[in-house]
């Protein structure tokens, strides 16, 4: 009787790195379909004239500001996911299941954008939208942490590659978290997603050159 546990079982049944590439394939398609939806919700504009196909966009504001707000947003989930796994050799039960509930968030995106861009009751439209990032962002956390404690990356990956990762989700965790008190208070929750990772990267930037300034021999 094998003694092999769900998590080991799929290195079992598939050669080192070829579960880990389809898994990558799996989340860029997925993600690629959400970008599509996306699209898809947006309202055409109307009207026989020029002038009223004007107005028409100018009605339907929100839904574009929406749509791009969001198409950023997945878009930087991509990219964070994409120089995760970018170094990832094998993947193992609990990594798996992490990447579907992030990818559950990603299909959610479409209908979250649309609530957000409704008219009426901001603070429950804003608070169910920046959820719904903090809880994507937090997976993405957590499928770091698994694949750095298991392992799961290959012999040559950056060193300061987990920690920029942590960096960057957490600041990101941060400024959805923040603005939701926020939202009860202003209609400027919204500078919050971009204000706390710009201070983010500042500090960062701060603390990296002072590392620099303080090796440097003298």
């Amino acid at each position: 009787m094998s003694s092999a546990t769900p998590d080991e079982a799929v290195e079992d049944i598939e050669p080192r790195g070829i579960a880990a590439e389809r898994l990558v394939f799996f989340s860029d398609a997925v993600v690629a379909i959400a970008i599509t939806l996306l699209a898809l919700e947006l309202p055409l504009p109307e009207g026989p004239t020029s002038a009223e196909l004007l107005r028409s966009l100018g009605h339907h504001q929100s839904e574009y500001v929406s749509f791009l707000i969001s198409f950023a947003v997945i878009g930087g989930h991509w990219r964070a996911h994409h120089r995760l796994f970018h170094y990832v050799t094998k993947v193992d039960g609990t990594l798996i299941r992490l990447t579907f509930g992030w990818l559950l968030m990603q299909v959610i995106m479409p209908f979250a954008t649309k609530v957000i861009a409704e008219d009426g009751g901001f603070e429950f439209r804003f608070v169910f939208y920046a959820l719904v990032q903090v809880v994507a962002l937090s997976l993405l956390l957590l499928m770091a942490g698994r694949i750095q404690r298991r392992h799961l990356y290959r012999v040559d990956t950056p060193p300061e590659l987990f920690g920029g990762v942590y960096h960057g989700l957490g600041t990101m965790i941060a400024a959805f978290a923040v603005s939701i008190p926020v939202a009860f208070a202003t209609k400027w929750a919204y500078a919050c997603w971009v204000v706390i990772p710009l201070l983010g990267a500042l500090l960062l930037r701060l603390r990296r050159r002072s590392a620099t300034g303080a090796a440097t021999p003298r």
